[in-house]
């Protein structure tokens, strides 16, 4: 019988389980698929833990999105056969070996993406074309200060910027991390907590101010980074797992810049014609070779606790990776 990491309380990695768990048949409109890697998320660990904006429903199945060969088709499903490599996503139940998924919101994996690649990339690439292409109303040749440029969405943000026309400045915390960034096609890094960080970023845009900031980190950073957007700057606010930022609004309003929130769930439920357009010409981008997610770590499924805790660290130069027998 398949087998699922399992939580029957909110806790540490450590609380969890691996236990055996059957989803049964795919029901109407559902496939079932047999999950070949998952992404592990910061967000993946706040969620089972407790301490995410909503709690799911227990006992809890962690993770959000994977990749894997869809194995039975239910009633009504006409676009997806059994032998299809699929993406997989949702609010859960994604560390498992097996599970039934809603098949209208699955897409075919392109052939030349592996399942790990695929595993890390629907969420982080969507959310950084959504950004920048939606939010932030990039532009071709203006510049884009990524924060966190090694992490998941950073790194995906460096090369959607790359995509849409823009120069893009990476700061990263070492010397590991910006190899990573440059590698993704960024321009230029800065160092991120260095003193003098703020004069690296202007240097690294010939003395001039930043168009656009994608800030999925938060925290004393979020101030540091407003301060270096120009007229008309737009700062994307995506996460905060280093603290909410206290922004003091006289800076948007010397600035004439724009602080602004990224949240493509909401993006769907309010507008889901544009988010699924969105998503079909990322997928199509991704058909086509261009983005590719850099992958840090990867851990047998028996290693969950490891693999949970290593992401929640942050330390990784990438994404962290679950991979099934």
């Amino acid at each position: 019988m398949p087998k699922a990491v399992t939580g029957h309380e909110f806790g540490p990695p450590e609380s969890y389980v691996l236990e055996e768990f059957d989803p049964g048949p795919p029901a109407e409109g559902e496939v079932r698929v047999a999950i070949k890697a998952a992404g592990v998320s910061y967000v993946d660990v706040l969620t089972a833990m407790g301490k995410y904006q909503f709690k799911p429903s227990l006992p809890f199945i962690p993770g959000s999105e994977a990749a894997g060969v869809v194995e039975a088709v239910g009633p009504g499903v006409t676009h997806l056969a059994v032998g299809d490599r699929v993406f997989c996503g949702g609010l859960g139940g994604l560390f498992a070996e097996a599970n039934n998924f809603k098949a209208a919101n699955m897409a075919k994996v392109p052939d030349a993406m592996s399942f790990e690649q695929a595993a890390v990339f629907s969420v982080n690439y969507q959310t950084a074309y959504y950004a920048l292409a939606d939010r932030g109303r990039a532009k071709p040749g203006e510049t884009l200060l990524v924060l966190g440029a090694a992490g998941g969405t950073g790194f995906a943000a460096v090369q959607v910027g790359k995509h849409l026309g823009l120069r893009v400045i990476a700061s990263a915390s070492s010397k590991e991390k910006q190899d990573i960034a440059l590698a993704g096609g960024a321009d230029a890094v800065v160092t991120t907590g260095a003193e003098d960080w703020r004069d690296q970023v202007k240097a690294a845009n010939g003395g001039k101010p930043v168009d656009l900031v994608f800030d999925p980190v938060g925290g004393d950073a979020t101030e540091l980074a407003f301060r270096n957007l120009g007229y008309d700057g737009r700062h994307l606010v995506i996460g905060f797992p280093a603290g909410i930022a206290a922004l003091k609004t006289n800076l948007p309003l010397l600035k004439s810049a724009s602080l602004v929130g990224v949240q493509m769930r909401d993006h769907a439920l309010k507008r889901p014609q544009e988010a699924e357009a969105m998503r079909r010409k990322v997928m199509e981008l991704a058909g086509e070779g261009i983005f590719t997610p850099a992958i840090a770590e990867r851990y047998p499924l028996a290693d969950y606790a490891a693999a949970m805790n290593a992401a929640f660290s942050g330390k990784a130069a990438g994404r962290v990776v679950l991979t099934m027998a």
